[in-house]
């Protein structure tokens, strides 16, 4: 699934991403992984902390817009309804905020 994706720069996952296997894909299209080594790796890889704490505010973006249902279910048949119902949404949650 990650192949088929275009490379970025910088990749940011959870322990649940740290396997060698992914390293190496990831290192191989150039893109830099900061990704926090599993508590039971035995060679330790070095990572971005100030970048990896920048995820949190992407995990409660979409824990926030998931709060609505027509959203979460994907109540919407085509792409471009749930991206304006994506929009929407955000522009009503940030101007709330």
């Amino acid at each position: 699934m990650l192949a088929a994706t275009a490379p970025s720069e910088r990749f940011i996952g959870d322990k649940g991403y740290d396997a060698d296997h992914l390293r190496l894909f990831l290192q191989g299209r150039g893109t830099t992984p900061t990704i926090p080594n599993k508590i039971n790796r035995k060679q330790r890889f070095p990572f971005d902390t100030g970048l990896y704490r920048l995820r949190n505010v992407i995990e409660r973006t979409f824990c926030r817009l998931k709060d609505f249902r027509a959203i979460a279910t994907r109540y919407d048949k085509t792409a471009r309804n749930y991206l304006a119902g994506l929009c929407l949404i955000t522009a009503l949650v940030y101007w709330i905020n």
